[in-house]
């Protein structure tokens, strides 16, 4: 029964969770898990960003994508209209999304289904998103030939997702709370076709470490800043990329002016404490309020000042104080302090309420 193998890949996922896993290991072995019940011929999960939905890392099963083929799947993840897109599937809050559910004509809208999957020889894809609390982690890419994904594979991918999302925002509390590693910052100049016009040498760094993951990563991910910077109003776009040794680092795209062609510099900077303390939060479950007082904790105000700032009681802080211990698990606000900036870890002038990204994919 697929009640059974859910129930055993669940079990087998919370106990990867337990082990302590870096998010592209518990990914690559969640796949291999996976695998023993739902066949594929690709596998290809995201890690996605809770607060831009922007991919900021991927990991593929035993066979993985052609490197040719990587940057056209990219251009079709962030292309507009592109049908079961994960950060669009995310903001509608859709678990599973099969693409023959769609109807004929918007399934052949699919920039991926026709210029990857097709000439790959597979047609068949079903997506899974890992949500939980209202955040989404990643996603699932699983495409095959033969039989579609059958609606009990459709249902235990749905039953396991949770698990899969509780699991990721467990090894991203983890890994967002690594000093940052050496490295300095880059810049980079992407023409308008998407390949490299110029780059410093500290770029070299970088696309190593991204090619570690795929190759041709690097140049996948700055075309993918330049498409994000187009399709911004503001001509600007933001970005949190992790690499494969679990540093994270903050990508901006601004178009240039006044050059003979379109074309777009990124900048790539290691990420601060404070840079990634939205994405703590965001792991820990903190509502809005609690992420407004730990803003106030960690600019050192007192009790009485954030119930001042904040326009409530002293009681309702001491509320909020201990259900955030006890969110994060911890006592005393020194001790969450510690907890969400590590010592090891360069601070930034904080922008309290301030959002890390605009995503190009919203359609508003």
């Amino acid at each position: 029964m697929w009640h059974e193998r859910a129930h055993r890949a669940r079990r087998d996922i919370a106990a990867l969770a337990a082990a302590g896993l870096g998010v592209s290991d518990l990914h690559a072995a969640a796949i291999r898990v996976i695998a023993d019940d739902v066949g594929t011929d690709l596998a290809c999960w995201a890690t996605i960003d809770p607060e831009t939905l922007v991919i900021s890392a991927m990991t593929s099963g035993e066979t993985a994508i052609p490197p040719e083929y990587e940057p056209l799947l990219a251009q079709a993840e962030y292309a507009p209209d592109e049908p079961h897109a994960f950060a669009e599937l995310a903001r509608q809050g859709s678990p599973v999304a099969r693409l023959s559910d769609l109807p004929g004509v918007e399934r052949e809208r699919s920039a991926r289904l026709r210029t990857v999957w097709r000439p790959l020889g597979v047609e068949r894809e079903l997506r899974v998103m890992f949500m939980a609390d209202g955040a989404c982690w990643g996603g699932a890419g699983m495409v095959r030939s033969g039989p579609d994904f059958s609606d009990r594979e459709v249902e235990l991918m749905r039953s396991v997702a949770p698990v899969i999302a509780g699991a990721t925002r467990v090894a991203v509390r983890s890994e967002a709370r690594t000093p940052v590693a050496g490295g300095g910052g880059a810049i980079v100049v992407v023409g308008p076709d998407g390949g490299l016009r110029a780059a410093t040498p500290a770029a070299r760094d970088w696309r190593d470490g991204l090619d570690e993951i795929a190759s041709g990563r690097f140049l996948t991910m700055m075309r993918v800043m330049a498409l994000g910077a187009r399709s911004s109003q503001s001509g600007g776009f933001r970005a949190r990329l992790r690499g494969p040794d679990g540093r994270w680092a903050v990508l901006e795209a601004s178009l240039l002016i006044g050059s003979d062609e379109e074309q777009t510099a990124i900048t790539i900077e290691p990420a601060t404490g404070d840079q990634l303390l939205g994405l703590l939060l965001t792991a820990y479950g903190l509502t809005a309020r609690e992420r407004e007082i730990c803003h106030e904790v960690i600019g050192g105000h007192s009790t009485a000042e954030i119930a001042e700032h904040l326009f409530i009681t002293t009681n309702t802080v001491q509320d909020h104080l201990k259900s955030m211990f006890a969110k994060v698990g911890v006592r005393s606000r020194g001790e969450m302090v510690a907890r969400l900036r590590p010592e090891g870890i360069p601070k930034a002038p904080l922008q309290v309420g301030a959002p890390l990204a605009e995503s190009p994919l919203r359609s508003e």
